[in-house]
């Protein structure tokens, strides 16, 4: 099946320093510095990841993080209910800025 995000492009994200090595090699070496254990463990850091996948919404992400997770120890549960806390915080986000808008038609009805 064809979509708009192709599989197979992720195993090309390496690629995408070819035009900008300096910087390329600063960001990988930073997001495998992030994701080294610290106060967090691997396994929190890529259930962390997964669930910020969903709420920007990188199917690229989501596929890496789930294989991730899996190879880790999470299981489909922890998974899910770290899906919907992504879902709740993104939901609160949209919601809390409606105030945003009830202070616009306040100032616009005086």
């Amino acid at each position: 099946m064809e979509t708009y995000y192709n599989p197979e492009d992720l195993a090309k994200f390496g690629t995408i320093g070819e035009e900008a090595p300096q910087l390329a090699e600063k960001f990988f070496d930073y997001y495998g510095a992030v994701f080294e254990e610290g106060a967090l463990t691997a396994r929190e850091k890529s259930l962390i990841a997964l669930a910020v996948a969903h709420a920007v919404q990188c199917p690229y992400c989501i596929d890496s993080y789930t294989n991730d997770c899996l190879n880790k120890g999470v299981s489909e549960e922890q998974m899910t209910e770290a899906v919907h806390v992504a879902a709740a915080i993104r939901g609160g986000a949209t919601l809390v800025h409606g105030v945003q808008m009830k202070n616009i038609v306040k100032k616009l009805e005086l």
